[in-house]
């Protein structure tokens, strides 16, 4: 029998909701520097899915889904300067 006095801890999230939020917090970070069109998006949907199954790490889902829309905002930068898909280093 539980005590009613303690609170009920909310239910931990599933290892691959954790996995999912790690994963795209990477994915999110190296999309910054290659494949910003596909790595973007994938970020955005691997952290927002974490934070829908209630993921332990919610920050670092935050943070996938964050870097994920930079990603897609560098894309476009990168597009409207000089009409590139990627870096140039020329």
């Amino acid at each position: 029998m539980t005590d009613p006095r303690i609170p009920a801890r909310a239910p931990a999230g599933t290892p691959d909701a954790d996995a999912m939020a790690v994963t795209g917090f990477v994915l999110g970070l190296v999309g910054l520097l290659v494949m910003n069109l596909i790595l973007g998006p994938t970020a955005v949907v691997l952290g927002a899915l974490a934070l829908l199954r209630n993921t332990s790490r919610p920050g670092r889902a935050r943070l996938a889904v964050g870097l994920g829309l930079a990603d897609v905002a560098l894309l476009a930068c990168l597009v409207t300067a000089d009409g590139t898909w990627s870096w140039s280093l020329a």
